[in-house]
């Protein structure tokens, strides 16, 4: 069975890296942009990525802006997009699913979380 592929979308290398480490070693396949323009154009060119992680709040375009760009792809229409952020408050859960977020996720993550969330979606 090959590994599923993990797109990692955050402005924080300290965050890819470390969320990449603990994937790698549940043999998730990552790759990682620190933009939504960059992940944007490396969704239109391939088409085998099975999960999105992104950061809400990242400068130029942030999650809310970018998720609903990410499902008007065609082959990423039905991809899972997780939602990532370091706000927690009320009705944040909320404004990540009405942008068109599969699922959300607090900072610091809860690793065992990220993966019941994984292999739900």
């Amino acid at each position: 069975m090959e590994n599923k592929r993990i797109l990692i979308v955050d402005d924080d290398a300290r965050n890819i890296f470390a969320l990449t480490a603990v994937l790698k070693a549940r043999s998730f396949d990552c790759h990682s942009c620190l933009s939504a323009a960059e992940a944007l154009e490396l969704l239109q060119n391939d088409a085998h990525i099975d999960f999105v992680l992104i950061d809400m709040m990242m400068p130029e375009m942030d999650g809310y802006e970018a998720i609903p760009l990410i499902k008007e792809i065609p082959a990423h229409a039905s991809t899972p997009v997780i939602s990532v952020t370091a706000q927690a408050m009320i009705g944040d859960r909320e404004k990540c699913l009405a942008a068109g977020a599969d699922a959300y996720i607090s900072k610091p993550i809860d690793v065992d979380k990220l993966l019941a969330i994984l292999n739900n979606a």
